[in-house]
């Protein structure tokens, strides 16, 4: 998986029931554009992901 700053993620519920989530990404501190990425969740709050198989890269520029 490769992002750059701006990208959002979109992370697909992994259960029947959960929704999904969607987070901006803030910084990515991998080499290359691979994770780790610094993210912002709709809801307001940060973290440091390392996105799985169940999420997307979804980027406003391309």
């Amino acid at each position: 998986m490769q992002a750059t700053t701006g990208d959002q993620l979109l992370i697909h519920g992994r259960t029947v029931g959960a929704g999904e989530q969607q987070a901006e990404i803030l910084e990515v501190r991998g080499d290359d554009g691979h994770p780790p990425y610094l993210v912002r969740f709709s809801d307001g709050h940060e973290s440091l992901i390392y996105p799985g198989p169940d999420t997307e890269v979804l980027n406003p520029n391309r």
